[in-house]
């Protein structure tokens, strides 16, 4: 069964030893000495839980909270604000920056970690999130299809899909590849927060497999935009020797070995502008037959009725 992840964030080693012996058996565990370095762990490791002291060196506790709310992708992440003091000032201000809990040092180590139960199980019953991404997920996703169906409005939906994913995973590995889906995640939250207006939106359908929906008159720009940015982007991932390259050595099904390019990104654009959209389903079947043809091409590329490179 699977552990939850719970970063510490103190600068009293004192504090974070306590902290060790309580959470360790039940939680897996990392620790960090102020906040810059525990902003480093939050993007490295995506834990469920933080647990953040209020006063510390070089990045205090507000700041690290107003850091991470800003972060679409991290923003979701509970945080428990540890305290030395029953100020109320201190309170206030860790609950403004946006905690969601906070418990006067010193503490009782059961009552933490009933705090810490209470807000784990409330935090899986309200999200319908992307466990890695915490992007709307699945049920969002089908709930917003059907809002902009039912209202009538003239709309796009880009089926986003990372080609050659499982062989870069296959070399470098499952965390590496978790990087790569959380990068594409900031461009494509990124590109459609700024170009895509107030009634835009974003969600991971699971994998390397995104969706976003905005105005048909955007949709092309803003998949352009995509392709730029992720293109840039990609090669940061692969070792020097790779990128100069311009491929990884792979192997087939039969286990032959193959040169497989560079990730690339494929998008698939099914919009109602001149065919009438009228269930869910019909937009999933249209998305993954365009998004099936955007793969064939070896570069990334994006389609809708007519291709488009």
């Amino acid at each position: 069964m699977r552990k939850e992840k719970i970063l510490t964030i103190d600068d009293d080693p004192d504090i974070l030893d306590v902290l060790r012996i309580t959470l360790a058996e039940h939680y897996d565990l990392f620790q960090a000495a102020n906040g810059k370095e525990g902003l480093g762990l939050t993007k490295a490791k995506n834990p469920d839980l933080i647990l953040c002291d209020y006063m510390m060196p070089v990045m205090n506790g507000r700041e690290f909270l107003q850091t991470i709310k800003k972060d679409i992708l991290l923003r979701h992440i509970p945080v428990i604000m540890l305290t030395g003091k029953g100020d109320v000032p201190d309170v206030i201000g860790g609950i403004n920056a946006g905690a969601d809990d906070y418990i006067v040092k010193p503490f009782e180590p059961d009552s933490l970690l009933a705090r810490i139960r209470m807000i784990l199980r409330r935090t899986v019953r309200s999200l319908d999130a992307n466990p890695l991404t915490h992007l709307p997920g699945n049920s969002s996703i089908m709930e917003e299809l059907q809002h902009r169906i039912d209202s009538g409005e003239i709309f796009a939906v880009g089926y986003c899909d990372l080609d050659k994913f499982k062989n870069y995973n296959d070399k470098y590995g499952f965390e590496k590849g978790d990087e790569i889906i959380q990068a594409t995640a900031r461009i494509l939250v990124q590109i459609i927060r700024d170009k895509g207006g107030p009634d835009a939106f974003v969600g991971h359908i699971g994998g390397d497999d995104f969706v976003f929906i905005v105005d048909d008159s955007l949709a092309d720009q803003i998949c352009q935009k995509i392709i730029e940015e992720f293109d840039r982007m990609a090669p940061q991932f692969y070792s020097e020797e790779d990128q100069r390259k311009g491929f990884i050595v792979g192997k087939d099904r039969q286990g032959h070995k193959l040169k497989i390019g560079l990730l690339c990104i494929s998008i698939g654009i099914v919009s109602n502008a001149k065919q009438k959209i009228s269930h869910v389903a019909q937009i999933s079947e249209i998305g993954a037959e365009l998004k099936k043809f955007a793969k064939g091409i070896e570069k990334s590329n994006y389609v809708r009725n007519q291709r488009k490179e």
